[in-house]
């Protein structure tokens, strides 16, 4: 068995006998319900990982003077405590997470939430989307949040994702995508920099490695 995990990802790792397709209701629900049952954004925005995103994040912000930040997916607020930026918007499609995110950070004025149904087109100096273009599962919805993503960013735009196609072997609230080829046919960005993953993938440590790299757009 250690030897099948080693050469695939641990989403792979999920059988699809427990999480088929045919049973998933859609990316929004999923995770809607993932929040409302107390779970969190995962491991991604946990520990190592959540430390390591905070500092290229945290650097880039001072570096680039950035005044403002807006999130598509901001989950359960876990990663944003690790985060130093003047000002703050979360949107996120789950009700429950957003009404959690404004429960641990309330009364602090730099930090704002907003569900998905209920957000006004608004943009900041940078966008920015974490862990959360792999999950997009359907095509309108992984399209309309893109639009939306580098619509938002004024100057830059931070993906944190991986970069490949799906193979048909993911679980049923994960799907790979080559992201970077709609951004070179649908925006005005050019790719600044690709940061690896300070923890690359490890089979054997699905809980403290990631499939994700850092992805710096910059408006031309």
């Amino acid at each position: 068995m250690k030897e099948f995990l080693k050469k695939i990802p641990v989403v792979k790792a999920l059988s699809k006998l427990v999480a088929g397709k045919k049973q998933f209701a859609g990316s929004k629900a999923y995770w809607e319900n993932r929040y409302k049952t107390g779970g969190h954004s995962g491991a991604g925005s946990y520990n190592n990982l959540a430390l390591f995103k905070a500092e290229v994040l945290n650097k880039f912000v001072v570096d680039h003077q950035i005044k403002s930040v807006i999130e598509f997916g901001s989950g359960d607020g876990n990663q944003l405590k690790l985060f130093q930026f003047p000002l703050y918007t979360g949107v996120d499609v789950s009700h429950a997470a957003i009404e959690q995110c404004k429960r641990i950070f309330a009364g602090d004025e730099t930090k704002r939430f907003v569900q998905s149904a209920s957000f006004t087109p608004t943009s900041a100096d940078m966008a920015l989307s974490l862990d959360v273009i792999y999950h997009l599962v359907e095509d309108v919805v992984f399209d309309s949040y893109m639009r939306q993503l580098f619509e938002s960013g004024e100057r830059f735009v931070i993906v944190y994702s991986s970069n490949y196609e799906d193979d048909g072997t993911y679980a049923s609230h994960v799907r790979p995508r080559k992201f970077t080829e709609w951004v070179e046919k649908n925006t005005s960005f050019r790719l600044l920099e690709m940061i690896p993953n300070a923890f690359p993938f490890d089979a054997e440590k699905p809980e403290s490695t990631s499939f994700a790299d850092f992805y710096i757009y910059e408006r031309k």
